[in-house]
């Protein structure tokens, strides 16, 4: 049996860990992310009061635990090096890797990327992905090198993004993939001999997170492209609409039709929804609205008396 590390958070964590022990690799170890982000009193506390899905799903497998407070640290190096690891697996995770920590599996340290590398290296793909468009992701098991995502690529397999896709369902389907294939990547290693391959950087793409200005809609964009972000950003973060000093959310959202009317332009507005033209001459209905921060008094009242068929909504 492969000695193997798992190091991660969220689903791609519990994937990776599944897909281990259903190709008949149990982890002799795992490290998730919360060991880094509390400190451990802090941490011993919210594991016995409130334990993260992460804590939960390693106890419900009896996985031994490694705690130490970076992947950096000594007190890491030497559970690897006690532990006698011949893999480590990155399944989501935020600190750089050493060159000193990278080198200690006796066959490799390898990290599951949620692109088709070298296009979009970067935090969080499943946004970007569906932000721009494209048809097709999928997931890349790769070697890890002192850059972010850039190391040679062992194994990829493709995700079809569909039209009515989330950043979270996409990301749900991606790491259910990753699970399935790191139990091939795994019998492919024992049984024959895979050539890691160097990425193309010329095709390389790289995208950054996103920032406050990315959550706000702006109606001079088209209504596709609006009606991806939204879907791009559910469920890590809410859209927000701007009206003068405020913010509207809202739960539900649908292209309606086509107007004449002006980029932006509040074309009509019940209780409890409103309508506004796009660049391309589209409507987007948003429903089930609320100001951010404030009542439902409140919006019902704003809606009411202070938005203004034919505002301009910017």
């Amino acid at each position: 049996m492969t000695r193997i590390v798992i190091v991660g958070y969220d689903q791609m964590f519990a994937n990776l860990i599944t897909g281990c022990i259903l190709a008949g690799h149990t982890p002799v170890g795992v490290f998730r992310h919360e060991r880094i982000k509390y400190h451990p009193f802090l941490l011993k506390l919210k594991d016995i009061f409130i334990p993260s899905k992460d804590k939960s799903f390693i106890n419900g497998y009896d996985l031994y635990e490694i705690k130490a407070r970076s992947v950096n640290s000594e007190e890491f190096r030497r559970e690897l090096v006690r532990l006698n690891v011949d893999i480590v697996f990155i399944g989501s995770w935020g600190e750089k890797f050493s060159e000193e920590t990278i080198n200690i599996p006796k066959i490799a340290t390898i990290n599951c990327h949620p692109s088709l590398l070298p296009k979009y290296r970067g935090p969080n793909p499943y946004i970007q992905v569906i932000l721009n468009g494209e048809k097709k992701t999928g997931i890349t098991f790769h070697l890890v090198d002192k850059n972010y995502d850039t190391g040679a690529i062992l194994l990829q397999s493709e995700v079809e993004i569909k039209s009515d896709d989330t950043g979270g369902s996409l990301k749900a389907r991606c790491t259910k993939i990753a699970e399935k294939e790191i139990g091939n990547l795994l019998q492919q290693m024992d049984t024959e001999m895979i050539v890691p391959v160097n990425q193309k950087e010329e095709l390389a793409t790289y995208q950054p997170q996103i920032t406050e200005k990315d959550i706000l809609l702006d109606f001079a964009q088209s209504a596709d492209f609006i009606d991806r972000k939204i879907r791009a950003l559910t469920p890590w973060s809410k859209c927000y609409i701007p009206h003068k000093n405020i913010f509207f959310i809202f739960k539900k959202h649908e292209i309606i039709g086509e107007t004449t009317e002006t980029t932006g332009k509040l074309i009509s507005k019940d209780k409890n929804s409103i309508c506004i033209a796009t660049n391309d001459r589209k409507i987007i209905k948003f429903s089930d609205l609320k100001i951010y921060k404030r009542s439902w008094l409140f919006t019902k009242l704003y809606v009411k008396f202070c938005l203004k068929i034919g505002d301009i909504i910017e």
